[in-house]
């Protein structure tokens, strides 16, 4: 089952340069950063209420983010919904016919569960489902 909106990802060529937008502009701290090796991205994130702006920054050329970026430039790149049984859920959006970009669960940053689904079967979003781990992070 969806819980809340975990996090809206947003692609940055630089998370250097993006952070001044949210911490002078916006007054904004930022809560923490990390990389995520399987996803070559680094990643700042400021908390909102219940909700996480991520920045998101490729580490490679390689990253679906670095490609993202040249195709479309800099902005949301994805929205992630947090559910308590991430299983269950992409098992619900397999039989609803959604296009799965991950079939199972992968690490993300974290160390939450997370896989995503086609932009192509939502509208134009990639959607992002996330389950938390359960080792004292913050609700």
């Amino acid at each position: 089952m969806l819980e809340i909106i975990d996090h809206i990802g947003i692609a940055v060529k630089s998370i250097d340069r993006a952070r001044r937008f949210y911490e002078q502009g916006l007054g904004m701290c930022c809560a923490g950063e990390e990389v995520v090796e399987g996803q070559l991205v680094r990643i700042a994130w400021f908390t909102l209420g219940a909700t996480r702006i991520e920045l998101l920054e490729p580490t490679s050329p390689d990253s679906p983010v670095a490609r993202f970026l040249e195709k479309r430039g800099e902005g949301i790149h994805h929205l992630a919904y947090r559910c308590d049984d991430i299983r269950a859920q992409l098992d619900r959006a397999r039989a609803a016919g959604l296009r799965l970009i991950d079939r199972e669960p992968v690490r993300g940053a974290g160390d939450r569960l997370v896989a995503f689904l086609h932009p192509a079967t939502a509208h134009g979003v990639l959607t992002e489902l996330c389950q938390r781990s359960g080792k004292g992070e913050d609700d």
